[in-house]
């Protein structure tokens, strides 16, 4: 049995309050395109990162959340002069460095938010079943692209909603250590 494993490149995750700072009051997100996970799209807007050493354009991911957050992979920390950026799961932002976030009408110093995403395996309470696994399991995940670089990606989390497709997300340092370009499947493997 196996899933689709998905790049989820640099992004950012704003609050309706943040958004209207950044973007003018009032303003909605534009859906550039659906995401694999329901109700969740790319926008048209973006924001730029302002790091000690460095910017970084990126996008904006919709909907709007309940907190900002900035997710980058260790090459992006390092290139803004980022230090101490934590491996979290997603929305698990106490305690993260903050940046600064500005866009055409705004900036907004987040205090807190920055980080590199976990690598994580979204699936329903029918896929947690089929797989046997449950909510917070952590598992390995074996990603054979065929082209000699296969990878067991140990340290996944599993994580199960009714509002989630099933999935695997990986960032861009994931996705170049594994050469994991165009459509790719995983496999839950015994440690």
């Amino acid at each position: 049995m196996n899933f689709i494993v998905e790049t989820s490149a640099r992004h950012v995750h704003v609050t309706e309050e943040t958004l209207a700072v950044l973007y003018g009051q009032g303003h909605a997100l534009t859906n550039k395109k659906d995401l694999s996970q329901p109700g969740q799209f790319a926008c048209e807007e973006k924001v730029t990162l302002v790091g000690p050493k460095a910017s970084l354009n990126v996008s904006i991911l919709g909907p709007v959340r309940k907190a900002d957050q900035v997710e980058l992979s260790f090459t992006d920390a390092r290139t803004l002069g980022l230090k101490g950026v934590p491996v979290r799961e997603s929305g698990d932002v106490a305690g993260t460095p903050g940046i600064k976030l500005v866009g055409p009408c705004g900036e907004v110093e987040i205090k807190e938010g920055v980080m590199i995403a976990k690598r994580h395996i979204h699936m329903t309470p029918e896929d947690a079943e089929a797989f046997g696994v449950k909510d917070k399991d952590v598992v390995s995940v074996k990603v054979d692209t065929g082209n000699g670089r296969s990878v067991i990606f140990g340290d996944t989390v599993v994580r199960v909603s009714t509002k989630f497709a099933l999935a695997m997300h990986i960032d861009t340092d994931e996705c170049n250590a594994a050469a994991a370009f165009g459509t790719v499947y995983g496999e839950i493997v015994k440690a």
